[in-house]
């Protein structure tokens, strides 16, 4: 997949899974260093808000975004996947007061490859939103062409508000 970074264009890995599909497997660190598996996102619909570095001002404003939002839309899991380690996450928290938003760490890149999100020249994951359902299937994802774009988040919200 093709994206740009301040205009300068990047290639992800590979192409992102598409509506109807099934999550692929993956690994992810939480805030307490357990490995969470694709498995673990299942049985709850879930928003997966993917930032390409938590330390930087977009991927602080949608994070900071789905973390009010977290509190609005009862039975929906927010997540954010980051390729930053989980010291880094954790430490992004604490100084932006985020509580609510589930941090998870990509730093491994495994999430970013399973998905085609790694952009592997940069060891970032390309910024994209998903909503997956109980059993992992995708009913929604936006992929952003360029990163430094935030993403639709009503059009997420309003998604998530029809479920």
């Amino acid at each position: 997949m093709d994206v740009t970074m301040h205009g300068t264009p990047l290639s992800t890995v590979g192409e992102a899974p598409k509506v109807g599909e099934q999550l692929p497997d993956f690994k992810l660190l939480n805030k307490a260093g357990k490995t969470l598996t694709t498995a673990d996102l299942k049985g709850q619909t879930t928003l997966i808000s993917v930032v390409p570095d938590i330390n930087t001002s977009v991927c602080s404003i949608q994070t900071k975004h789905f973390n009010k939002d977290a509190d609005k839309i009862p039975n929906i899991r927010f997540v954010t996947v980051s390729t930053n380690t989980t010291e880094q996450q954790s430490n992004w928290c604490a100084a932006e007061g985020v509580k609510k938003m589930e941090m998870l760490s990509d730093a491994d890149h495994t999430f970013g490859n399973a998905m085609g999100l790694l952009i592997d020249a940069k060891g970032l994951d390309a910024r994209s939103i998903f909503i997956v359902d109980g059993n992992g299937k995708i009913l929604y994802r936006e992929l952003l062409e360029e990163l430094a774009n935030e993403p639709n988040y009503q059009q997420a919200i309003d998604f998530l508000n029809q479920l």
